[in-house]
């Protein structure tokens, strides 16, 4: 008995050593990660969120302070680095702001990742032990952890280096709350201890409408139809004729499908989906990511929305994958 105690102690010991050492070197960098994360939530065109990523045991821990940030305000999700290289990385945007753990700051599932955010110029906040690490170099902000040896007998268990990561995103994670003035009564909006909240929030309340659709007309090549779905960056342009009728949707799939030297001067009819898919804006909104991310054989990123029946009323507007889990909707 008296061996285990003592393993305890020294344990808890060790880490706590290593959380007061941490505390010590706390710098100029971590005020300019919450600044970051905090302007990317206060951006005038449409807020960003906070993408946390890592693998191994930086990745539990990374779920964890993603966790966190979205309970106390900020929004935030864990990616998967792996899943990232492989389709998910279109979750991102340049209004993102992506934070990446990493004892090591070696790990090579998160080289595809990094690569990411510096060719999109998404700002990187690299949190690591190792500030001579490639994270480290290529990252714009870096919340440097002491380096101080794991307290696991063969130092190889990340123990003491997950214990700081913990501490330092929940010192990130009531920054940011101090900065917002969250209130009790706010707070309870995230669980679902207090209000419903974001599960039943309506498609109406988290579409895109009016003049930030992208419309273009029937009758004309894919040149405009490119030109409208850059503008206005939702990955896909409504197509309608003269009588306001929707007549279907270019998304970039449709590009992939068809690409070709000549498809600039495609007429548009030739390259839209005609049968687009559509949900009314009065469902809840946990009822559209479900029909996004349960198409059989694939999952799609957008919903047209009508202002009635799905099949028969009027287009209103449309609702994205991305939509729905920056509002927490999962």
């Amino acid at each position: 008995m008296q061996t285990d105690i003592k393993c305890a102690v020294h344990v808890l010991m060790t880490e706590a050593k290593a959380l007061q050492m941490l505390a010590d070197i706390v710098d100029e960098e971590f005020h300019k990660a919450v600044e970051a994360v905090h302007e990317m939530k206060n951006m005038q065109k449409g807020a960003g969120r906070l993408i946390i990523a890592g693998i191994g045991k930086s990745g539990h821990v990374a779920r964890k302070i993603a966790a966190t940030l979205a309970s106390t305000g900020t929004p935030a999700y864990f990616v998967h680095p792996g899943e990232a290289s492989h389709g998910d990385m279109g979750m991102i945007t340049e209004r993102d702001v992506v934070l990446m753990l990493s004892n090591s700051g070696e790990n090579a599932e998160l080289s595809d990742l990094i690569h990411y955010t510096r060719r999109y110029d998404i700002t990187l906040i690299a949190m690591t032990g190792n500030s001579e690490s490639t994270l480290a170099r290529h990252a714009d902000i870096c919340l440097l952890m002491p380096n101080v040896g794991e307290v696991c007998p063969n130092g190889l268990a990340p123990t003491t280096s997950t214990t700081m990561m913990i501490a330092f995103g929940d010192a990130l994670a009531v920054a940011l709350l101090e900065r917002m003035g969250l209130t009790p009564e706010q707070y309870k909006v995230f669980h679902p201890g207090g209000k419903l909240g974001q599960r039943l929030m309506t498609v109406a309340e988290l579409m895109v409408s009016g003049d930030d659709l992208p419309i273009i007309s029937g009758d004309v090549l894919m040149d405009e139809a490119l030109l409208a779905l850059t503008e206005k960056n939702l990955g896909m342009v409504l197509v309608f004729d003269a009588a306001q009728e929707l007549l279907g949707i270019v998304t970039d799939g449709d590009l992939k499908r068809h690409m070709a030297p000549d498809l600039l001067q495609k007429p548009v009819l030739e390259v839209m989906t005609s049968d687009p898919r559509m949900i009314s804006k009065d469902v809840l909104a946990v009822e559209a990511l479900d029909a996004m991310t349960k198409v059989p054989g694939h999952y799609i990123t957008s919903l047209i929305v009508t202002d009635g029946d799905a099949d028969s009323g009027k287009v209103c507007g449309i609702i994205r994958l991305q939509d729905c889990l920056q509002a927490g909707i999962a």
